[in-house]
């Protein structure tokens, strides 16, 4: 019997789907990521400011799910917040355990660099946001604003303006950021949980070592992982810690490791199809619940010791704190610059990492529960954030300009 010329061959991809892997494929791009964060707060800051009614009205909204016991009320911002997020903290996770396990952190000696960077970047931020707010960060958890980095934001203004140097200076950048969320996850959840359930808390945690023995033997079918980790989800954010906990010890129990006949490892294969949703669609959401700042909010920042605070941490303590970790490692002997790369390559990555943004936003709401203070802190973070990322784009393009001549004298 002739085969119809009308049938398609099984393997061949439709169109629909190369459409859809070529949009995953672009989403995959270091740069996407970026673009689509900078149309999402623009898009925010035109909505709040134009029809500021209709912003509040839109993301104030409650949605309910299930039974009051489950704690499951939240506004569509908190769903953005607590929800998407934790998604967002997973692939964090996924990248943090690859980078550890068989990534270019794997080994004392290739982490110890970008573990000084990260903790030099944590802990002065924190006490020039104290200091330059005569004390106002140090109540409510103000002062852990400036302590992270946005790892897409940076990485997309790296590959915009620093492509030509050398590729040791993205690893350096992207392994100081995963390492620097990492530790902004851990004062979340020390600082902002309240009530604490031990019951709930038991519950998620043995969730997450039922998922976390599931993706090690295999058993890793979405009808099976998929439920286990929204109920961890729900038991963590139910025993009063921050849900986006649950992203990330989810992403650390995932095997990054291919055994058998495996082609990827399962934290590979998830990662890959995560990425793109979290770059294209959680991230920008989350900017478009929390970027919408009045520019009434812009004066009043102007005054606020808080927002002092934020943008000398962010700006100053980020920069001096990230090139001085990194400077006391290779002093003491502790690790070592990657190959190709000098110091003055390793500037700009500081001044990359007071690119706040995504997690400092998410902690000054965490900080403060008036809405007025959130939005001040909220403008200090765009406004640093700018700043670094303008300032930074100067310097890649010197040292880009610098390589260029070395290599075509």
């Amino acid at each position: 019997m002739a085969r119809s010329p009308f049938r398609r061959r099984p393997n061949s991809p439709s169109r629909a789907g190369k459409r859809i892997d070529a949009l995953a494929a672009f989403l995959r791009q270091e740069t996407s990521g970026g673009k689509l964060l900078l149309l999402a707060t623009a898009a925010a800051l035109l909505w709040a400011n134009l029809a500021g009614g209709s912003y509040e009205a839109v993301w104030q909204a409650r949605l309910a799910v299930g039974p009051d016991w489950l704690h499951l009320d939240l506004s569509l911002a908190g769903w953005v917040a607590d929800g998407l997020l934790a998604v967002f903290f997973f692939v964090a996770g996924l990248e943090v355990k690859r980078e550890l396990t068989v990534g270019e952190l794997a080994g004392w000696r290739a982490a110890a660099l970008p573990l000084a960077a990260a903790a030099g970047g944590m802990m002065l931020p924190a006490c020039l946001a104290v200091i330059a707010s005569r004390g106002a960060a140090a109540h409510g958890g103000a002062w852990a604003i400036p302590v992270a980095t946005d790892i897409a934001f940076a990485l997309g203004v790296l590959a915009l303006a620093g492509s030509a140097l050398p590729s040791g200076v993205r690893v350096l950048l992207l392994s100081m950021a995963v390492i620097d969320d990492l530790g902004a996850i851990a004062l979340i959840a020390v600082l902002f949980t309240h009530d604490l359930s031990l019951m709930w808390l038991a519950g998620g945690a043995a969730l997450c070592c039922v998922y976390g023995w599931a993706q090690r033997r295999r058993y890793n079918h979405p009808w099976l992982i998929v439920p286990v980790a929204v109920a961890a989800w729900v038991c963590i954010h139910a025993s009063g810690v921050h849900a986006t906990v649950a992203g990330i010890a989810l992403g650390l129990l995932t095997p990054v490791r291919a055994v058998g006949n495996e082609t990827r490892a399962p934290g590979e294969r998830l990662e890959r199809r995560l990425h793109p949703v979290s770059a294209g669609f959680i991230v920008p959401a989350f900017a478009l619940a929390a970027a919408g700042i009045p520019l009434a909010s812009v004066t009043d920042a102007v005054t606020d010791p808080v927002s002092h605070g934020v943008v000398m941490g962010l700006l100053v303590g980020k920069t001096v704190g990230i090139f001085g970790g990194a400077w006391l490692a290779v002093r003491l002997r502790f690790g070592s610059l990657p190959a190709g790369v000098g110091w003055s390559d390793v500037l700009p990555v500081a001044v990359l990492g007071g690119i706040g943004y995504t997690v400092s936003l998410l902690i000054a709401e965490l900080a403060f529960a008036d809405v007025d203070a959130q939005r001040r802190a909220a403008t200090a973070v765009l406004a640093a954030s700018l700043a670094a990322s303008v300032i930074a784009v100067v310097l890649l393009r010197r040292r880009a300009g610098s390589h260029h001549a070395r290599r075509d004298p």
